[in-house]
């Protein structure tokens, strides 16, 4: 298997080419190998909405570019029509804020827009938390 190294600001980890999560996913992954109950679809879909709605309201209101606004649209759209529900790995045994499965949206949108970004050969990149998760925090949105 191929790998690419991510990084946060714990350090450098190891994630699967195929893969659209991130480091903080990689991490959960390995640090809470308990039981295979994976987080409900509509967990998962609820913050798509979530991203997706910030995502617009963020720039009409001038705090982010509409191109990034755009490439979260498409992203959470891909999330919400089922096609990449392959990249939410994570089990519903983590901690009790959500913050793991929110993470895991923001890496799978960030990671989806950029592509859509590099297709429209824009040099705009979106950043799982100073762009998805703009505006937004897993205490406000999961609990």
């Amino acid at each position: 298997m191929d790998y690419r190294i991510e990084r946060d600001t714990i350090g450098e980890i190891k994630v699967a080419n195929d893969k659209y999560w991130g480091a903080q996913t990689q991490r959960s992954k390995e640090n809470f190998p308990i039981g295979n109950e994976l987080m409900p679809a509509e967990i998962i879909e609820g913050f798509a909405i979530l991203k997706r709605s910030a995502a617009i309201v963020n720039s009409e209101l001038g705090l982010m570019e509409k191109e990034k606004a755009d490439a979260i649209t498409y992203a959470a759209d891909q999330i919400l029509a089922g096609e990449l529900f392959d990249h939410f790995p994570l089990v519903v045994w983590q901690t009790g804020s959500g913050t793991q499965s929110n993470m895991n949206v923001n890496e799978v949108i960030a990671y989806a827009g950029n592509k859509w970004l590099e297709e429209k050969d824009s040099e705009l990149r979106l950043h799982p938390n100073d762009d998805v998760n703009k505006s937004q925090s897993s205490n406000d949105t999961y609990p």
